[in-house]
């Protein structure tokens, strides 16, 4: 196939970088292993010896809402995937996404999968088979167990990439474009909430569809911060999103999810995350440029990956084995998983995400 290269009005410069973005996405990955560790039970409680509830007699009932930091990194995937898709060749596009996603998720599920079969780890690991259909990603559609339990996100990002690649950087991406692209996905998400019909549900996503399309029109705002459209998609989704949060969220039938979460409080934690990427968009947040944002937003993504899994077994080192208090070690986990996804970021990100650009963009 021959790419079609973007119209000169097509091509952006390039963006300074969004430091305060990247401190967002920090924010969101701790939300959410908080809620790992202190807001459910399930395997987790067997890491600390009882439930989350009785570790954290105050702060569970918050951290119970830290699941939520995964809309907000849907929001922020919406706004990046605009920005990084904008006059760039649906070759190089892909091409960046692969190398930001796959060297970091394959080292992931090689660790976990190797630190699940020592004796000493009492988790039971997926079969070497399904440990390697879990390489490609395709693990969720196929049916097979999972080694990373975060890994349905991914599975949502993917999608959103593909239909963002077809529909807007394949034929090169405008203003025009984004906006009938989002409005189309929304539609499309609302027929699919009617229709109950699967395979429709599987290809636009209709409990994540407001998220990044929110994401996008908030990019979009990015741009143009008089830009009426782009605030209506906006408000789009965020009205529709929240009610898919609550609809999920609220009274949940999971035995392992606390079912204390508020309405209000599910709503409110919706609002923050896409008032915080609407702040950054309008350049309110210019101010939070310190340099170290940029290794906080490096780390986030092996973060995200490992914590859930290998914090088991560090949970229960620290608090079963060796008698820390529940906060101090809840502090110790969260720091050594950082220190090993700095690890994973040197050694693996560095060196191995620009060769497999460069293989797959020169392809």
């Amino acid at each position: 196939m021959i790419e079609r290269p973007p119209a000169e009005s097509e091509v952006k410069a390039p963006e300074p970088r969004l430091r305060s973005l990247d401190g967002l996405r920090l924010l969101a990955a701790l939300m959410v292993a908080g809620y790992h560790y202190g807001g459910r039970d399930g395997e987790v409680a067997r890491a600390w010896g009882s439930s989350p509830r009785e570790q954290f007699p105050t702060l569970h009932s918050y951290f119970a809402y830290g699941c939520l930091g995964v809309q907000v990194f849907f929001v922020i995937s919406g706004f990046v995937i605009c920005m990084s898709g904008w006059g760039r060749p649906v070759k190089s596009f892909f091409a960046s996404r692969a190398a930001r996603l796959l060297p970091a998720y394959w080292a992931a599920i090689v660790l976990v999968t190797a630190v699940f079969t020592l004796p000493v780890v009492a988790y039971e690991a997926v079969s070497p088979s399904d440990a390697l259909v879990n390489l490609t990603m395709l693990q969720q559609p196929l049916g097979v167990e999972r080694v990373l339990g975060v890994c349905w996100t991914l599975w949502a990002e993917v999608r959103f990439y593909a239909l963002f690649a077809l529909l807007v950087v394949v034929p090169g991406a405008n203003r025009r474009r984004v906006l009938l692209f989002c409005a189309g996905w929304m539609a499309a998400a609302a027929i699919a909430r009617g229709a109950h019909e699967p395979l429709l549900d599987i290809v636009v996503m209709p409990e994540y569809a407001p998220f990044f399309v929110g994401g996008v029109g908030l990019y979009l705002v990015h741009r143009d911060r008089r830009d009426v459209y782009a605030w209506s998609v906006v408000a789009v989704g965020w009205l529709i999103g929240q009610h898919e949060a609550v609809a999920a969220l609220w009274r949940p039938a999971s035995t392992d999810a606390f079912a204390h979460r508020t309405m209000f409080g599910i709503v409110l934690v919706v609002t923050l995350g896409f008032a915080a990427v609407a702040a950054i968009a309008l350049g309110r947040l210019g101010w939070a440029n310190w340099p170290w944002l940029t290794t906080a937003g490096a780390l986030t993504y092996p973060f995200y990956l490992v914590h859930e899994h290998l914090g088991w077994p560090v949970i229960h080192m620290l608090h079963a084995v060796l008698g820390l208090p529940a906060r101090m070690t809840l502090t110790l986990t969260v720091a050594g998983l950082l220190g090993l996804a700095w690890l994973i970021h040197r050694f693996v990100e560095r060196p191995f995400g620009p060769r497999l650009k460069r293989v797959l963009a020169s392809a």
